[in-house]
């Protein structure tokens, strides 16, 4: 049977990952979280620091939210982070600091998803659910021959339905596991390593020859380009940071930023609008930041402050100052890199 071929692949060929070698349901949890659309091997580390700095769910629950937010700091889509903080309060305030062990109980989890919750409830709990990722997607397209539309409900059902069938008489979350895995490692989006898969022989879109065009996919948006000024607004030797409340970094510490406007004299006219009388001193430099949907486009510029704002401008702003010790402290997400470093070499300027 296809799914005992599976999983004696696995067994042998698996890679060896931290989170692959404990069964303890927060550390899968974590690191199902951490790989939601980042590579692991930028996670690895990530998951081994966090799990240092934050090694059970209640410390993970009794920590702050920017605690959390600078401990994942760099990994980038920060609603994962602001979202395990709060799944794992509601751990500990309301399930007493078990973790749910069914697919229905994990899926009332912030920030779990179908997904997310057919990984947990299989691999730290056996539950016979499937946990369908892209990786799961695209190799049962190819094993099955679904040419039709992956994001049409009706394939994704049948995917469904296929993944929960190859789960008896295995261990499902080894076989969830051995279908990422096949996903990550041999049956990848460009040229797939065919001649190394245990499901080649039986395998619909080997014996068509149509492997790379599978799964079918409709075509996406394109990325929207957006200009941003990126102001390094400083009053003796600190700098105007605000929390960011927008859906995008939600959460994280950014400098004054401007979209849609990169002429710093606009720029400063802006600035008075909001109640900052600044002197442009200078452009820093540029940078660019791609999001999944949008690109940013991004100027570095230094003002510097007339006069202190008055604590009600600040308090419409949510901003406040910061010297380079409590900058260095923050959460500043990676698309700040950039302006970060011009930053401390302002405030450090002698």
């Amino acid at each position: 049977m296809e799914q005992h071929d599976l999983a004696n692949w696995y067994r042998k060929a698996k890679r060896d990952l931290p989170w692959r070698r404990s069964c303890n349901p927060y550390h899968i949890w974590l690191s199902e979280i951490m790989l939601q659309q980042t590579r692991v091997e930028s996670v690895k580390g990530y998951y081994l620091r966090f799990l240092e700095k934050f090694p059970t769910v209640e410390a993970l629950a009794a920590s702050s939210e920017d605690t959390v937010l600078k401990a994942w700091e760099g990994l980038g889509y920060y609603t994962r982070a602001r979202n395990l903080h709060k799944a794992a309060k509601h751990v500990t305030e309301k399930c007493g600091g078990t973790f749910p062990d069914t697919y229905e109980d994990l899926l009332a989890l912030p920030g779990v998803g179908p997904y997310t919750a057919g990984a947990i409830a299989s691999i730290a709990f056996g539950r016979p659910v499937p946990a369908i990722d892209g990786n799961v997607n695209r190799v049962m397209s190819r094993f099955c021959g679904i040419r039709e539309d992956i994001g049409y409900p009706a394939t994704q059902k049948r995917i469904h339905q296929e993944v929960t069938r190859l789960l008896k008489d295995v261990p499902p979350g080894e076989l969830n596991q051995a279908l990422m895995e096949l996903g990550a490692t041999l049956c990848t989006p460009l040229s797939p390593k065919c001649s190394l898969c245990p499901w080649a022989e039986k395998c619909d879109a080997y014996s068509e020859g149509d492997m790379e065009q599978l799964p079918v996919h409709e075509k996406k948006k394109p990325q929207k380009t957006i200009p941003v000024a990126v102001g390094l607004v400083t009053y003796n030797r600190k700098i105007l940071m605000s929390k960011r409340n927008q859906s995008l970094l939600k959460g994280m510490y950014v400098f004054t930023l401007l979209e849609d406007e990169t002429d710093p004299l606009r720029c400063q006219a802006m600035l008075k609008e909001a109640g900052l009388r600044t002197g442009f001193s200078k452009k820093l430099g540029e940078g660019r930041h791609v999001f999944t949907h949008r690109i940013w486009e991004m100027q570095y510029f230094h003002f510097e402050l007339e006069e202190l704002p008055s604590e009600c401008t600040l308090k419409q702003m949510g901003a406040f100052f910061a010297d380079a010790s409590a900058l260095r402290n923050l959460p500043v997400p990676a698309a700040m890199k950039g302006a970060l470093h011009h930053a401390l070499q302002l405030l450090e300027e002698v």
